[in-house]
């Protein structure tokens, strides 16, 4: 009970923090401007339309009518976490709330997640807790819960997949002694990562990443036990229950039921996201089919009969992925320059945050500055530095220790990290943000709490283990006092400008 109370009082107080003033600013904020009014569309129309050039006026002052064109949009990512920012809209209405709803209580939720996940890797219930609570007052993960895009929805559905792989896990090595085919956990991560892919395509990334980890562990895990068994002298009734497959028949045999359960199961999911699309494809083939051969004949003229129906949407759905990878890979975004584009090289150090809106030049009766000055309203997606700077250091460690003991729990971190970061250096030729990265800080916290959990099994002795607690409190206490002094950039809070000015650490964090 402890065990989930714990984690549950840690995601309900992120909750918390996420919900106070979530309205503010009362405007659409970076790349709201594009999921919101999507999700909205897709609850009025049941897919994406065009929007008119004047809807956020419209959408702030509360007309709700007239705001799209009847065109079906271009959309640069799957439906996945537009229907789940949907949700709060149909709830609380379309407004600033309405639309971040949805992703403060998935940002509660993925602290809920990751401290069950760190309480099964350590076995301890308050190493588990303060994972939760280092995600619960990270900056980057705090605004992003607090803002209507689809990173906090992608970062939720990932962390759910690893945790069930982990119990998956868990599950496995409690009868080693034969193949089970019924694997309820690793279906639910099929589930997780197929919305996550659903959500932003670079979750394909994690999937195929803990796809080969999760059979490495099975693997490893089952050949360990064969010759344990052996080595002990089992008897033949008992050797026969234990698979003595070679490295390839023991890899196929456990490789090939997780392919169903991850991949086709995040395919079927995955696909599930597109509903919309499938269901008014009609509409797609018109606007991005009529003139483009590519896409074929069937778009004039369509193919007879139900099955010809769905084959056709199926097509317009491939050449539709086709557009979309164009868009992503190809020469339209290549060369683009944005002010607030970064290097996946400093992410991590958190080089170059992400201002999502900024009001300069505020009268200075507005935060009871000095005569003279002025005041400033800013949302900054900065990362709290008391927990990346030694989180980054805690990932190269947890690379370390993953050679040096080759235990399997440090391919969580490490695998996590390298997954969620790695492949965006292959994009550096177009704008990119730091923001992306906030699909790694639940692992590198991951990294950082096995290190404490390290530490704890260390300290033997009243020493150590003063020593590990001290540690341990100026790290929180850290945290928190940086928590709260960012909090004012977080929030959009009205602050003299030399106080915001105080808060930009560096050049590149202006």
């Amino acid at each position: 009970m402890v065990g989930w109370l714990g984690p549950a009082a840690v995601a309900l107080l992120a909750l918390g923090l996420r919900v106070w003033h979530l309205g503010r600013p009362n405007l659409l904020v970076f790349d709201e401007t594009y999921y919101a009014k999507d999700a909205y569309s897709l609850l009025q129309h049941g897919y994406v339309q065009d929007f008119v050039s004047d809807a956020n006026e419209k959408i702030v002052d509360g007309v709700l009518t007239g705001l799209t064109n009847g065109q079906p949009a271009y959309i640069a990512h799957p439906d996945g976490g537009k229907w789940l920012i949907a949700v709060g809209e149909a709830i609380f209405g379309m407004n600033s709330f309405g639309w971040r709803i949805s992703a403060a209580v998935v940002g509660a939720l993925t602290v809920l997640v990751l401290a069950r996940l760190v309480l099964r890797l350590t076995g301890s219930v308050w190493v588990g807790c303060l994972a939760g609570l280092l995600l619960c007052l990270d900056g980057l993960h705090f605004v992003m819960s607090r803002t209507a895009l689809l990173d906090v929805f992608l970062t939720f559905w990932v962390v759910a997949g690893v945790a069930c792989l982990v119990a998956d896990r868990d599950a496995v090595r409690e009868r080693l002694g034969t193949y089970v085919r019924w694997r309820p956990w690793q279906l639910a991560a099929g589930v997780c990562f197929g919305m996550a892919v659903g959500t932003k395509w670079s979750g394909l990334y994690v999937l195929a990443a803990f796809g080969v980890v999760v059979v490495v562990w099975e693997v490893l895990a089952r050949r360990t036990y064969a010759r344990m068994h052996a080595a002990h002298g089992a008897s033949d009734a008992d050797v026969s229950t234990v698979p003595r497959f070679g490295w390839v028949r023991t890899t196929l045999a456990t490789g090939l039921p997780a392919f169903g359960y991850l991949v086709l199961v995040a395919l079927v999911v995955y696909l599930l996201t597109w509903t919309g699309f499938l269901l008014h494809q009609e509409a797609y083939a018109v606007r991005y089919g009529l003139g483009d051969p590519s896409w074929g004949s069937y778009v004039s003229s369509p193919t007879p009969g139900f099955l010809g129906g769905v084959l056709d949407a199926f097509r317009s759905l491939w050449h539709f992925h086709v557009m979309v990878f164009d868009f992503h890979t190809g020469s339209y975004l290549a060369g683009k320059t944005h002010p607030y584009a970064s290097n996946p090289a400093g992410w991590l150090l958190l080089e170059r945050p992400v201002a999502f809106d900024a009001q300069f030049k505020l009268p200075a009766t507005a935060c009871g500055a000095p005569e003279g000055s002025t005041c400033i309203r800013e949302v900054t997606a900065l990362g709290n530095p008391a927990v990346w700077w030694p989180a980054a250091v805690a990932v190269v460690a947890a690379v370390v220790a993953w050679i040096r003991t080759r235990d399997g729990r440090w391919a969580v971190p490490v695998v996590g990290v390298a997954a969620g970061w790695l492949p965006w250096f292959g994009s550096t030729d177009r704008p990119i943000f730091s923001f992306y990265a906030v699909l790694v800080v639940p692992f590198m916290i991951v990294a950082l709490c096995l290190l404490v959990d390290e530490a704890r099994h260390w300290a033997d002795t009243a020493q150590r283990r003063y020593a590990v607690g001290l540690g341990v409190g100026l790290l929180v206490v850290a945290v928190v006092a940086c928590f709260w002094y960012f909090l004012p950039i977080w929030t959009d809070r009205t602050i003299p400008y030399d106080a915001w000015l105080d808060r930009m650490w560096f050049r590149r964090w202006i």
